[in-house]
């Protein structure tokens, strides 16, 4: 008896991190850590919240006995928030940050984010979204100009890669497969570059129809230059 596996879903999630007052300024360190954790930064800013601004974001947390200390932490200085992307972003950032207490972070995650950068349950360092639904909300907090387009899931992603993704790549990858360079090395690492950037742009984000063959355009001179 013949046993069928199921298919592969494609799932790509959004998530929430900030980089909290005490180390924000190592953003770029941190930085470095995300994007070599596969995620793609969507969008980023640097900004210093109000406490009233802190109480609206952790308006989940009110009444707790620390929400007093955690507003007044949060608005003591500049802080970065980015906007991830990546295949089950949110439940992975949240395994990579750790324990939310630093201090048993580094007793039992101490390779975590929060047992590195952080001090103690207040202090973690870093912040992630709990949940799908939470990301959303949070993200449309901190980046307000920004259209939240859905990204595509289960079959609507299957469909869009059928459709807009897989002839592209086809296409790219047989105009590869003729090339006869001068020099090898040299021109399958850059014409490398420009497929893996072509597949990461456009299956992390929803590229609209009239921006496609401006997108193409574009592809085809990173493949001839």
């Amino acid at each position: 008896m013949q046993m069928l596996m199921p298919e592969p879903q494609i799932f790509v999630e959004r998530t929430l991190a900030i980089i909290k007052p005490d180390v924000a300024h190592k953003e770029e360190e941190i930085e470095d850590i995300i994007l070599r954790s596969g995620f793609m930064i969507l969008q980023k800013r640097k900004l210093q919240l109000s406490p009233e601004q802190c109480s609206n974001f952790y308006a989940d947390q009110y009444g707790k006995m620390f929400f007093p200390n955690l507003t007044a932490y949060m608005s003591s200085g500049p802080i970065v928030a980015m906007a991830l992307a990546r295949y089950r972003a949110v439940s992975y950032w949240r395994e990579l940050l750790g324990p939310s207490n630093s201090t048993s972070a580094k007793r039992t995650h101490p390779h975590s984010l929060r047992a590195i950068y952080g001090t103690d349950d207040l202090r973690n360092g870093l912040h992630g979204s709990r949940s799908i639904s939470t990301a959303e909300r949070e993200i449309r907090f901190m980046f307000p100009e920004v259209i939240m387009e859905p990204i595509p899931t289960g079959q609507r992603a299957r469909d869009y890669l059928n459709l807009y993704v897989k002839p592209t790549l086809l296409a790219g990858l047989t105009a590869l497969c003729k090339e006869k360079p001068a020099d090898p090395m040299v021109c399958t690492v850059n014409q490398c570059c420009a497929v893996c950037f072509l597949i990461h742009l456009l299956c992390v984000r929803k590229v609209p129809a009239y921006r496609k063959a401006t997108l193409l355009c574009w592809f085809s001179y990173l493949l001839m230059s």
